[in-house]
């Protein structure tokens, strides 16, 4: 998959930059921005030709056979959304019985217009003491970035503050549907 991928890159002229510090073992990836279903192909490029062995949320729906067989391949976990569990602790619980995970959570939850981000990726990483990870496409630079590691220290407020400077410069695939409202 590594190799499809920097041929899928090259020609794409993509570049994906970055790297997982070898000490973070667990962590959330907090994938933003998402505006487009080119992001999930794009994302799970980068990771392969980065090395990052990742996991991903994904709506239950979308396991069915035969593509179930596919995404669960590639670290698909499945989502019922319209179900009123509690995902963050389910997520939590997920860390704590693996020794190594990165789970990419997509914080804007969906690809459409969103007024402000869900706020699950910091608090599952809080949860599961583990850090979040930023990473983004930036469609005009047309780069994959694997960014800072970040601890969060359960001041929402501050911490948040990092992503936002973060992502303040990151240009989408659809502009008009990326809001960096987290709070």
């Amino acid at each position: 998959m590594k190799l499809i991928s920097k041929i899928y890159f090259r020609l794409m002229g993509w570049k994906a930059i970055g790297s997982l510090p070898a000490d973070v073992k667990k962590c959330v990836f907090v994938a933003a921005p998402h505006t487009s279903n080119h992001d999930f192909t794009l994302a799970r490029a980068a990771c392969y030709i980065l090395n990052v062995k990742i996991n991903f949320l994904i709506k239950k729906e979308w396991m069915v056979y035969p593509l179930g067989l596919f995404f669960e391949a590639i670290g698909a976990v499945p989502v019922e959304r319209k179900k009123t569990s509690n995902m963050v602790d389910r997520l939590i619980d997920i860390f704590k019985k693996s020794d190594e995970l990165a789970i990419l959570i997509s914080p804007e939850g969906t690809r459409r217009t969103t007024k402000k981000w869900k706020t699950g990726f910091y608090y599952t990483a809080l949860g599961a003491k583990v850090p979040f990870v930023l990473t983004y496409l930036d469609y005009k630079e047309k780069t994959a970035c694997i960014g800072p590691v970040i601890y969060p220290t359960g001041d929402f407020v501050k911490d948040m503050e990092q992503v936002k400077e973060f992502y303040k410069d990151i240009t989408p695939k659809f502009p008009l549907n990326y809001s960096l409202e987290i709070t």
